[in-house]
């Protein structure tokens, strides 16, 4: 964080904060955060209420962590990204190369790209693996792509996801509030995450190796996390992570491009053409990129503002009536919004300065 100034002009992204607080507000969160990088400088800062809904809750500052949920994907295109680059797999070598149970009918034309780009078709039924589609010819958010491309990672790596992480970005980065936690044993600075009984989709889990969805962050954290992939991998005028990962990462895979379906980088959801499902909003121009976690985080770049955006809830899904795609698109577009609002003003006082 030496590397980054504080900005003076926090107040031009105020209708950024109202935002994330009436998301807050109507999904019924106890607290949460914002925290806006743009040209190199910290925009924003701020927090509110509440670690949980207990009287004696501790109040959420910069050291609290959040549930991160889908979001924690960054951090597995991530690896992915650097076991390619070693050369450990190719994006486009087949699944059924990695595993035993080969045979499996679904995984027939299956590559690591459709993994990654959610364009697999690949299902679990009643215990079985199905496919609902012919690989490349759809997209479907589904789960077993991250759990075979964790597999994937940890056979041809020899290291988990987690391991790579804490090699490549936590040690050298010096980040404390980055982590898979052990659910059973939260400690202090972890945020409650607020859910209704007997949600489907809660799953808890003690495993650290980076394949569960137990990964806990600051807003800070989760930020200069984003940071790092807008500056292509630099860390404080130095190339810590090669550039050619976070290009990977962060750039368009999708097999077929053709196609009226999301498009995604290594997990990321990139934006190309507008469209009514997109997570991102219409405003925000072609090459911006972004996770939306069941939390309601989301981390934000667009690099043709050179910003990052970071949004903090602990709101696990969402309440009846709450329409979450036009909720995180309004997000992005009142971020984007403020960005041009903030380029006028500087304009604006640079003429009276000269």
């Amino acid at each position: 964080m030496d590397n980054l100034l504080v900005n003076n002009e926090t107040d031009l992204f105020n209708d950024v904060i109202t935002h994330v607080k009436d998301s807050a507000e109507t999904l019924g969160s106890s607290g949460g955060a914002l925290y806006i990088i743009h040209n190199s400088k910290v925009a924003a800062e701020s927090y509110f209420g509440k670690q949980s809904n207990a009287a004696n809750a501790l109040e959420v500052d910069a050291e609290t962590q959040f549930h991160i949920a889908s979001v924690r994907k960054s951090y597995i295109g991530f690896a992915a990204a650097y076991a390619v680059y070693k050369g450990c797999f190719s994006i486009d070598d087949p699944i059924q190369r990695f595993f035993e149970h080969a045979h499996v009918p679904a995984y027939n034309g299956v590559s690591v790209r459709h993994l990654l780009t959610h364009t697999h078709g690949l299902r679990k039924a009643e215990g079985q693996m199905i496919s609902e589609y012919k690989p490349g010819e759809s997209w479907a958010y589904r789960g077993p792509s991250i759990e075979l491309l964790t597999e994937i990672i940890k056979k041809t790596t020899g290291k988990s996801v987690a391991q790579i992480i804490k090699e490549q970005i936590i040690e050298p980065l010096g980040f404390q509030s980055t982590e898979w936690v052990k659910m059973s044993q939260p400690h202090s600075r972890i945020a409650e995450t607020i859910r209704d009984q007997g949600n489907p989709f809660w799953t808890v889990t003690d495993s650290t190796d980076g394949s569960g969805m137990n990964m806990y962050v600051s807003a800070k954290e989760l930020a200069l996390w984003g940071y790092l992939h807008l500056t292509e991998g630099k860390w404080k005028e130095k190339q810590l992570i090669p550039k050619e990962i976070m290009q990977m990462a962060t750039t368009i895979q999708t097999p077929n491009r053709s196609l009226p379906i999301h498009k995604n980088g290594f997990l990321w959801f990139i934006k190309d053409t507008n469209d009514a499902t997109n997570q991102i909003g219409d405003s925000l121009p072609k090459g911006s990129y972004q996770f939306l976690g069941y939390t309601n985080v989301a981390l934000l770049v667009i690099p043709e503002e050179k910003l990052v955006a970071v949004r903090m809830l602990n709101r696990y899904g969402s309440s009846e009536g709450y329409d979450y795609l036009s909720d995180i698109r309004s997000f992005g577009d009142t971020v984007y919004k403020s960005t041009k609002y903030s380029e006028v003003k500087y304009v604006e006082r640079m003429d009276k300065d000269h």
